[in-house]
């Protein structure tokens, strides 16, 4: 059966420079949507569209680039209103921009977490700034790149930048736990899929081999494509719906979440 074409979706892909994220792009630009490739700087994300228009199969009137940091909030929320501003109607976002939490305990200059910020908090905060865009067409939905090694994880709510205790993987696992709560966040339709384990920058933290981060995208396409029903908070090990980690679903969690996100992205939630 051939692929749905995407011609009439608009979609964002955060962390589009590389990996999975890349791919993501590539497939979903293949089927005719047009994608906004983010990447850390103008000159990365440049040159991802420059190497997604090289495979010759994808036409170059839809792509767009589109650049921040997201160790810097400020540099999140410029984007945010410069996508608001040329797509005021965005079918899809997907939330995959991620890091591995470094060996050594790091805080970014908003004062959070390294891991904690770029995997979620900035995440959270371009999710907020672009509702009015997604909620504005019924089709529109949030595609939270996430992982399996979520159910390993707590939010220390006391300590959320673990600083008095602090290790890489509890520091990685608390971020995916972060964003997979967060696709039960009643403003957006949103869900959250574990790729799989693919042989990408992350790839250390689970395992010696993966498989391609072509294979790990195919499963967060077709939660973009609207013909693939989803329900709000949903979890999907790579295309299985399975239930997530029983935080990810309570109300309580989702709320006390959504203030602290606030708190510390310095926005009302």
């Amino acid at each position: 059966m051939p692929a749905a074409d995407l011609s009439s979706r608009t979609v964002l892909v955060t962390g589009a420079t590389s990996g999975i994220g890349h791919e993501t792009a590539r497939q979903l630009a293949e089927r005719g949507a047009t994608v906004l490739v983010h990447g850390r700087t103008a000159v990365e994300a440049q040159a991802a569209v420059g190497r997604l228009i090289a495979t010759g199969r994808i036409d170059a009137t839809r792509l767009r680039a589109f650049a921040a940091d997201f160790t810097r909030l400020d540099e999140v929320e410029r984007m945010a209103h410069e996508v608001v501003g040329e797509h005021p109607c965005l079918d899809v976002l997907v939330n995959n921009a991620g890091i591995a939490a470094p060996e050594r305990h790091t805080v970014t200059a908003d004062g959070n977490e390294v891991a904690f910020q770029v995997n979620f908090l900035a995440h959270y905060l371009l999710t907020s700034l672009l509702e009015p865009a997604l909620t504005s067409d019924p089709g529109g939905r949030v595609v939270n790149v996430s992982s399996s090694l979520h159910r390993t994880a707590s939010i220390q709510w006391s300590d959320p930048n673990r600083t008095r205790r602090y290790s890489r993987l509890a520091a990685y696992a608390q971020s995916q736990l972060a964003l997979t709560v967060f696709a039960s966040d009643p403003r957006v339709t949103a869900v959250s899929v574990h790729p799989g384990v693919c042989d990408t920058a992350l790839l250390p933290l689970y395992a010696h081999q993966g498989t391609s981060p072509a294979e790990g995208a195919a499963h967060v396409v077709r939660l973009c494509d609207p013909a693939t029903e989803i329900v709000n908070g949903a979890y999907y090990d790579r295309d299985e719906r399975l239930a997530p980690a029983a935080a990810a679903t309570e109300v309580r969690t989702v709320q006390r979440l959504n203030k602290l996100a606030a708190l510390l992205v310095g926005h009302a939630a």
